[in-house]
């Protein structure tokens, strides 16, 4: 798993004058109630130390979501960060990873970001050194693709489970790798069901591989497609592409973007 430079605002402040968690999004399609990640990673949080105080949340969305980017979890575990910080908890990494597993199953990586090899059903995550950089673009079809029903599609379609090669094995052990290596090594099983379901992503990954990607790929459970290029004059010129097709979503961003910020 990855980070990219595409990011949401976390924005927490202790609210002397009530003992509510209280969050605002600027998205209205998104609830902000007891629901939300955010709202529930707060108080995981107050609830495991013990604490009933006030906090107003603003939590400002660019992720587009349900798009297989993991921008709610990347938010539950700004959450935890952010509240360990300002109340001075002391958690380490491996104690706010704890808690945000509860909250789901890609929240721990960010703990261990910006690269990390990641198992199970993402409780086991191994920070990993990648030795260089690429540029991503990521294009949203405007739509979102439900996980569970991926789950679901992906179970009912698929014949067998290819086991992992020797060579993405061995990602497990090691302390560092390379892009190259990593291109090579890459594949998605959600990609045939989702595709079927939704041709129009297939399209979008064969427009990046045409656009000079050195991969193209389904993200998680989708629904959005990314492309990696080795410099950024690539990204951008794939990305003006898509560019005038109003229901695209389209995105330039850098990897090893780093771990999640505190200001």
């Amino acid at each position: 798993m990855q980070t990219v430079g595409l990011e949401d605002a976390v924005a927490i402040r202790l609210a002397p004058q009530h003992t509510e968690i209280r969050l605002q999004c600027d998205s209205h399609s998104l609830s902000a109630d007891q629901t939300n990640l955010v709202y529930r990673a707060a108080a995981a949080v107050l609830a495991q130390w013990h604490q009933k105080i006030g906090l107003d949340i603003q939590l400002a969305k660019r992720i587009p979501m349900g798009a297989g980017l993991g921008g709610g979890s990347s938010d539950a575990a700004a959450t935890i960060l952010g509240i360990n910080r300002l109340l001075n908890v002391g958690w380490s990494a491996a104690k706010m990873a704890e808690i945000g597993q509860e909250l789901g199953s890609d929240v721990p990586f960010f703990f261990h970001a910006p690269t990390a090899v990641v198992a199970g059903r993402g409780e086991q995550v191994r920070a990993i050194h990648l030795a260089d950089s690429r540029w991503a673009v990521l294009v949203n079809p405007g739509f979102p693709v439900e996980t569970k029903w991926a789950y679901q599609q992906l179970s009912t379609t698929r014949q067998g489970v290819t086991p992992l090669s020797g060579r993405c094995a061995q990602l497990e052990s090691q302390s560092r790798t390379t892009w190259d290596e990593v291109i090579s090594l890459t594949s998605n099983d959600f990609e045939g069901p989702v595709f079927a379901a939704h041709p129009l992503l297939q399209k979008i990954k064969l427009d990046l591989l045409s656009q000079g990607a050195q991969l193209a790929l389904l993200s998680g459970s989708g629904a959005t497609v990314f492309g990696i290029f080795r410099e950024e004059a690539g990204a951008r010129q794939a990305a003006a592409f898509f560019h005038g097709r109003s229901e695209l979503k389209t995105f330039v961003a850098k990897t090893n973007s780093g771990q999640l910020r505190v200001e």
